[in-house]
């Protein structure tokens, strides 16, 4: 159960659940809107999830297969 909370429930909370607050964001980052920087920063935070969940949980099915 954890593993579906660290690779699918926080990018989903990252994305959607926090994009409220972020679209209400005025601000900039390298001259690029907030709302853009943040869902463009969750496209690696998300593949940084999967990894964790991959590393964390799933990488002992695959050792003994090469």
């Amino acid at each position: 159960m954890l593993r579906y909370l660290i690779g699918i429930g926080l990018p989903f909370l990252g994305v959607i659940g926090a994009l409220p607050w972020v679209a209400a964001q005025d601000r900039y980052v390298f001259g690029v809107p907030f709302i853009y920087a943040w869902i463009f920063a969750w496209f690696g935070l998300t593949s940084a999830c999967l990894f964790i969940c991959w590393r964390c949980f799933d990488r002992h099915r695959y050792a003994n297969e090469a």
